[in-house]
């Protein structure tokens, strides 16, 4: 079922329950920004949840491209007529309908893209211009992903080119202020959540 975190963002649970650590999202944003497509094997879900929000994608963004992410690009492009936007890094033969490609400071629909990397290379996040929220790709899981509470976590090392790389990225989000933080795993931070991963990522003084 979709949900509406904050108003004007659709949280589209692609697989899992509500409460579940590892269930699998997107996000589609009253303008028609898809961030991100699921697995290939939740597109039937994605596209269903997309139809209950009344919302008819006109761009789909990825933040980037493991397969949890970008595994539904071709079916929602199929059913709908929607600009893909790739991160500058991704690999543009397994998207051949690639309409441009974004990189860091960029503005990407209500978005500015942060380069992130670590997790992987091309990663953005996504910080929106005009409200006060952030779509955080997985430089950041809800901190329940690692049985904690009430936070941020780096996502695990498993999953993780290179987890050193990936905890200095966080710095570059330390740059910016927002009271939401949403997460693709975990629980997603509803309340001052800059503050929340400037306590996670800056030594205490």
């Amino acid at each position: 079922m979709a949900t509406e975190p904050i108003d004007g963002v659709h949280e589209l649970l692609c697989r899992g329950e509500p409460d579940a650590y590892d269930r699998i999202r997107a996000y589609l944003t009253d303008d028609g920004t898809l961030v991100d497509t699921g697995l290939p094997d939740t597109t039937e879900t994605l596209l269903a949840e997309i139809e209950e929000t009344g919302i008819v994608p006109e761009r789909v963004v990825i933040t980037h491209m493991h397969g949890d992410h970008s595994g539904g690009i071709a079916a929602v492009l199929d059913s709908y007529d929607a600009d893909l936007a790739l991160p500058v890094g991704a690999d543009p033969e397994e998207t051949p309908s690639v309409d441009r490609f974004y990189g860091d400071g960029d503005a990407v629909g209500p978005f500015e893209a942060v380069h992130v990397p670590g997790h992987v290379g091309h990663q953005h996040a996504l910080i929106a211009t005009d409200d006060d929220y952030a779509i955080l790709a997985d430089a950041v899981s809800g901190s329940d992903q690692r049985g904690l509470a009430g936070g941020f976590h780096l996502p695990p090392g498993k999953y993780t080119q290179d987890l050193g790389q990936a905890e200095q990225s966080l710095e570059k989000l330390t740059d910016y202020a927002f009271d939401t933080g949403l997460v693709f795993h975990g629980s997603n931070v509803l309340s001052n959540a800059s503050a929340k991963l400037d306590r996670y990522v800056l030594p205490a003084e």
